[in-house]
């Protein structure tokens, strides 16, 4: 059986339009206001936040350089030893001064130490006569009295000097051997002092004879010693006095004492 070839079917192709060239319409402002002096009023974006950016740490960086120190701050320091040693050398020094203060607080409410006193109980004038009008010559025997007047501390006295005066000049000296008062105990000294050829000045001469006169002689004692209290077996100090009398004598060569008035003072 005979089969007549098929022919192709021939699809007819699309017709091609021409291309219209577009026309480029451009936007223009939309007035806000006929009025001459109206502005134009452009669309504002909305605001919207900026991206931030996250910039990765590089870990090979130092600790300074991620977070810079600021010059304003204190930096650590070290303190240095002789700092160190100063400050214990401090602490030392007031713990003594606190601890020596305590001590000598205590041992002053437990011996109570009170300061010797020095009297003139008696003086015998003898002789005195003036040489030439002005050179004074005389003889006098003063007894004097060193009083311990603590009752738990005793006192050695030593370097003991005994001064005569007349007005402001010295006629006479003595020295006195150390001794011991123990506690209340008073000590007698009998000095013997003498002067011999002593020159006054013209106004003392002339004063001296007056009061010989008026049976009214008027001297000045003063003593220099240093005392030693003894607080126990250990604890002691020492001190210097000064004691001071002054003494109306009667006319010699039977002159006795006839008023005075003492102190002693550091």
């Amino acid at each position: 059986m005979w089969v007549p070839p098929t022919s192709k079917t021939q699809v007819p192709a699309p017709k091609k339009e021409k291309s219209r060239p577009r026309k480029e319409v451009g936007m223009q402002p939309q007035l806000q206001d006929q009025h001459p002096e109206a502005s134009l009023v452009r669309p504002q974006a909305e605001h919207q936040p900026s991206p931030v950016t996250m910039t990765p740490l590089h870990h090979d960086r130092q600790p300074q350089e991620l977070r810079p120190r600021s010059r304003l701050l204190p930096q650590d320091r070290r303190t240095k030893p002789h700092t160190w040693f100063g400050a214990v050398f401090c602490i030392i020094f007031w713990l003594v001064i606190i601890i020596g203060g305590i001590i000598v607080l205590i041992v002053y409410l437990v011996f109570r130490p009170r300061s010797p006193h020095f009297d003139v109980i008696s003086v015998t004038w003898n002789a005195a006569y003036l040489d030439m009008g002005n050179l004074l010559n005389a003889d006098l025997t003063v007894l004097a009295n060193f009083t311990n007047l603590n009752k738990k501390v005793s006192v050695d006295f030593s370097y003991l000097y005994l001064d005569l005066y007349f007005e402001n000049t010295l006629i006479a000296t003595q020295y006195i051997e150390p001794f011991s008062a123990t506690r209340g105990q008073s000590i007698f000294a009998n000095i013997h002092m003498v002067s011999s050829q002593v020159k006054l000045s013209m106004k003392e001469s002339m004063l001296l004879q007056k009061q010989i006169q008026n049976n009214r002689v008027i001297f000045t004692v003063k003593g220099m010693f240093r005392a030693r209290s003894n607080l126990g077996s250990f604890l002691k100090y020492s001190y210097w006095l000064h004691g001071q009398c002054g003494i109306m004598l009667s006319s010699p060569p039977t002159g006795v004492l006839r008023d005075k008035k003492c102190k002693t003072k550091h």
